[in-house]
């Protein structure tokens, strides 16, 4: 890839970000040995406590996947992992790599219905899942191909005396009697572990042929698919990520593992970037405002990924300022749009950077970011990373759109999916040409920087006008009153669809629709004012922090629907 007029954003590179880079044709799990090898005694993980050196999690992960092997599984046979962030997280995710498995990550919120299907879809024949959801696999298990499940606790891995007293927290919290009857089928994982032994399998793999992953995308418009990712399309991505991150120093990071791993953006930018960078994990099981800002103290994390939900959330936390958070250096915000106001308030209380990235789970998942270091530009998700091109598709022409033309965003890469697993018109749909189209709708503007206004889908078309809601959003998020906001379109007799805003105003704040619709105001064109306003003390979210557009759109058209049967 060389510099040319087609792509203006290599202009834009600091001298220390490459132009271009070889990426090594190898497997993921080959930097857990290199780390292994050269840094023994590190420490890989910190977890509420306790840690495990490189050498301990070498050893872990080796040995589970010669048990792996034990119990029948073959290279290319798929084993779903079903688990939080806990170091049983990371050991199965490279165990199963070594036994030459492909891993499908399953979301621990997942109800009956959606394990069913996913495990269905993807034939897994192993699972390897926390005590709190085994409930719900135990429930599924003779609908799918399942042969084993192999059941953790989060207690497995605590410190004495933690690992005797959480239990009861657990039991506390969720309600929850955990008790499991293990058989031939139903195994321990601590058990399997310690009887297994820790020797190297000699898999043939190819990097760039055969698969590491089977990672499910959200499921908004139908069944979830399965995304194939090649060991070589997540090496790539996290190489990516290494040589935008050039400040980074090798051995010496601590990152907080806030986001969740079962999520391609926390298993790409914390565990596998941990992993290649030789960095301490700090392993959180869920996120907690005030134990990510106790942990930062504590631990001095320097690297936090992280969704804009959880920024907000520690913003808007009564007590932040009484942690020091000035070890943070640098946090790239994924999953949804990053509002400005809350990108600078959260720098001043760090003094590190914290920028935007763009990615999908087709996408392993970045391909845009802004610099960490280096000129960024308000409102932009920034410039695609090295060995990406990105390009705007003109929805009048169905060719290149000229810059500053709105239009689908679309690209590629080494890091783009092989395709969607036994879905191939899918796959097919969705790529024109090699460049695959993401269904975000965005524009380039003349310096090569990159703008998203909104998901071809979300886009609403009220009097004929096209409204983004990420727009609307930004505006909200400036209140000094919001605390958080959603825009949708709902129907509506006379302009086709009209704007509704919800809205979740900041703790101890009391907000009106008059403020709200004068503020908009004189900040919008009117055809873009919300129309329609709902405050609401949250709103549906992922685990990741993302917020449910569509959970409230489906809740709308129930309301519309009862309103019509009355």
């Amino acid at each position: 890839m060389e510099e040319t007029g087609l792509r203006p954003w290599l202009a834009q590179y600091p001298d220390e970000i490459p132009k271009t880079m070889q990426f090594e044709e190898r497997t993921l799990q080959s930097y857990l040995k290199e780390a292994a090898e050269k840094y023994p005694e590190k420490k890989a993980i910190h977890f509420i406590g306790k840690e495990l050196s490189y050498k301990q999690l070498y050893d872990s992960s080796l040995k589970l996947a010669n048990q792996l092997q034990k119990l029948g599984v073959k290279k290319g046979d798929r084993v779903a992992i079903m688990l939080a962030n806990t170091p049983q997280a990371v050991i199965s995710y490279y165990g199963a790599l070594f036994a030459g498995a492909i891993v499908v990550q399953t979301n621990p919120l997942y109800v009956e219905r959606e394990v069913e299907h996913q495990l269905n879809d993807s034939g897994a024949e192993i699972m390897i899942c926390l005590d709190l959801v085994y409930p719900r696999v135990a429930n599924v298990m003779n609908k799918t191909k399942l042969r084993h499940v192999i059941v953790t606790g989060i207690k497995d891995y605590l410190p004495f005396p933690k690992n005797l007293i959480y239990p009861f927290i657990q039991k506390k919290r969720t309600g929850i009697d955990v008790n499991i009857s293990y058989n031939h089928r139903i195994l321990s994982f601590v058990k399997l572990l310690e009887e297994g032994i820790s020797k190297e399998i000699d898999i043939e793999i190819d990097p760039k042929e055969d698969l590491a992953l089977l990672q499910y995308t959200g499921g908004t418009t139908g069944p979830a698919k399965g995304v194939m990712l090649t060991h070589y399309n997540l090496v790539a991505n996290t190489s990516q990520c290494v040589g935008w991150m050039y400040k980074l120093r090798k051995g010496e990071e601590r990152i907080l593992a806030a986001l969740p791993f079962f999520h391609v953006y926390g298993m790409t930018v914390v565990m596998n970037l941990s992993i290649m960078f030789y960095s301490k994990m700090i392993i959180l099981p869920k996120f907690e405002p005030i134990d990510v800002l106790k942990t930062i103290e504590k631990q001095k994390a320097t690297i936090f990924p992280g969704a804009p939900t959880m920024y907000i959330a520690l913003l808007n936390h009564p007590k932040i300022k009484d942690f020091d958070l000035s070890s943070i250096e640098a946090c790239i915000s994924g999953s949804a749009a990053l509002p400005v106001e809350v990108q600078s308030k959260f720098e001043q209380e760090t003094d590190g950077n914290l920028v935007e990235g763009y990615g999908l789970t087709e996408t392993s998942p970045v391909v845009i970011a802004n610099l960490i270091w280096g000129e960024r530009k308000s409102g932009s998700i920034g410039l695609p990373w090295p060995n990406t091109d990105a390009a705007i598709l003109s929805i009048e022409t169905g060719e290149p759109a000229e810059p500053n033309e709105i239009g689908e965003v679309m690209v590629k890469g080494p890091q783009i999916m092989k395709g969607y697993w036994k879905r191939p018109e899918d796959t097919q749909a969705t790529f024109k040409d090699d460049w695959f189209l993401t269904g975000d709708m965005g524009y380039m503007d003349d310096e090569g920087y990159f703008y998203i206004v909104d998901r071809k889908k979300d886009m609403i078309i009220a009097g004929g006008f096209n409204i983004y809601p990420r727009e609307i959003e930004e505006v909200l998020y400036e209140h000094e009153k919001v605390q958080e906001a959603c825009i949708i379109g709902v129907p509506d007799e006379y302009r086709g669809e009209t704007v509704k805003a919800f809205i979740v105003p900041k703790e101890g704040q009391t907000l009106t629709e008059e403020e709200l619709d004068q503020y908009c105001r004189k900040h919008l064109a009117a055809f873009k004012v919300p129309r329609l306003y709902e405050f609401r003390d949250e709103l549906p979210k992922t685990m990741i922090g993302k917020i449910l557009r569509r959970v409230l759109v489906e809740e709308e058209k129930k309301k519309l629907e009862k309103e019509d049967i009355g």
